[in-house]
């Protein structure tokens, strides 16, 4: 992907695009429709007047008003809900969602049909064929509007759940993983040994949202030079942060050049999940967190995000392997993989050390470390097993109860017994 389509994708999920591009198709139906009379002649099957067309345009325009009202208050308290419940990173997930786009789009658009339409009567902008041709779109335009309804009243139900936004969260996640997976060096070469070569720095403060890795390979093809990318999708990195290094027998690269490697970064104030598989494991481990606090006390909600974590590190596991063997589309480039110590550490430390005194989530975490330390490579299961060793050692000192010491060693045990097995 390049950064020309990065950012279209970007703008493509923001709320306003498509309520406005749905608007602006209401009030184009609305102004075509008094056109019609110059595409369409004799007699039309439909003779409807004006007073019916404006009695139905009247009640979408008012009915719309009052729902667009409510939707955006229920959004702003879904949002809210999941602020406070889950974690605000997560909310950005709201907002991006299909239904609420299509469905605030539809309630706005239609609005604004209506009005145009009623204006259009007023002046008196349609003939017998504009009337006619307006009533369909007005047809039309109604049926839109009770799918829109029904899709937002069950969306409704659940939208700002923990469970849902949990289940978004992971959603999101694998795709950043599918993703990475499929160009495992974001398209280039394993960079094990980082080599000196010429450095070029970053030139503000934030984190990295996305790299072009098809324009650094083009730009290096073009100049000549190899390409040690120091930095991942998910970094933060200050003024002077080595970005990349350059590995060329010619000439020094010149300052042009440089700039044009530096602008392959997009450096924001955020993290995205786009190209950054991390940024899910941690945003997952801050509902966990967050659950786990004595406001909230719901170690259920943080057992659910141990299992979902388990399954995106053991997706992660099996494709990793496998992956690595793919061919670089992008020779010239060589990039570092995602560390498996980094993922876990991601995933479980912070629950490990906020759980450490519940028995149940231990009992779980524990369950799924000792699940995962068997199944993968061999660096994974190494990953896994020192993890394991993180949460045994803060159980120990977390739990008080001589009955949760027991159940823990237990289930331990048995876990041995079974892997021996």
């Amino acid at each position: 992907m390049s950064r020309l389509e990065w950012i279209l994708s970007r703008i493509r999920r923001r709320l306003w695009i498509r309520v406005s591009l749905y608007a602006l198709l209401g009030v184009v139906a609305a102004l075509l429709a008094s056109l019609s009379g110059r595409f369409f002649s004799g007699k039309m099957p439909l003779d409807v007047t004006s007073e019916a067309i404006d009695s139905l345009l009247t009640i979408i325009a008012s009915s719309m008003l009052a729902v667009t009202t409510f939707s955006v208050g229920a959004l702003t308290s879904a949002y809210a809900g999941a602020t406070s419940n889950a974690t605000p990173r997560a909310t950005p997930l709201l907002t991006e969602d299909e239904v609420v786009q299509r469905s605030l789009s539809t309630f706005v658009g239609s609005f604004l049909f209506s009005i145009v339409g009623l204006i259009a009567l007023k002046v008196s902008a349609y003939g017998p064929e504009g009337r006619a041709v307006l009533f369909i779109f007005t047809l039309i335009v109604i049926v839109l509007i009770v799918l829109a309804l029904l899709r937002w009243i069950n969306q409704l139900t659940k939208l700002g759940r923990v469970a849902d936004t949990v289940s978004r969260l992971e959603a999101v996640t694998t795709e950043a993983m599918k993703t990475r997976i499929a160009l495992p060096y974001l398209g280039g070469q394993a960079l094990t040994a980082p080599e000196p070569g010429e450095q070029v720095h970053a030139d503000c403060v934030g984190y990295v949202q996305f790299i072009d890795t098809s324009a650094l390979s083009e730009l290096s093809e073009k100049q000549n030079v190899n390409v040690d990318l120091h930095v991942l999708p998910g970094s933060f990195v200050y003024l002077g942060s080595v970005l990349a290094c350059l590995h060329t027998s010619d000439q020094p690269i010149e300052d042009e050049v440089a700039g044009k490697i530096r602008a392959a970064f997009t450096i924001g104030t955020v993290r995205t999940f786009d190209q950054d598989p991390r940024f899910g494991l941690v945003v997952l481990g801050e509902v966990a967190l967050r659950a786990l606090s004595p406001a909230i006390n719901d170690p259920g909600t943080a057992i659910d995000v141990i299992g979902r974590q388990t399954r995106l590190l053991s997706y992660w596991g099996d494709a990793w392997e496998n992956a690595e063997k793919t061919a670089a589309k992008y020779p010239r480039l060589r990039v570092s993989a995602l560390v498996y110590d980094d993922l876990f550490e991601d995933a479980f430390n912070l629950i490990g050390r906020d759980g450490a005194g519940q028995i149940d989530v231990m009992l779980r975490l524990i369950k799924a470390l000792q699940a995962l330390s068997q199944t993968g490579p061999a660096a994974f299961r190494v990953a896994a097993h020192r993890q394991l060793q993180v949460a045994l050692s803060r159980a120990a000192d977390g739990l008080r109860n001589d009955d949760d010491q027991r159940r823990l060693q237990t289930a331990v045990d048995a876990a041995k017994v079974k892997a021996a097995g």
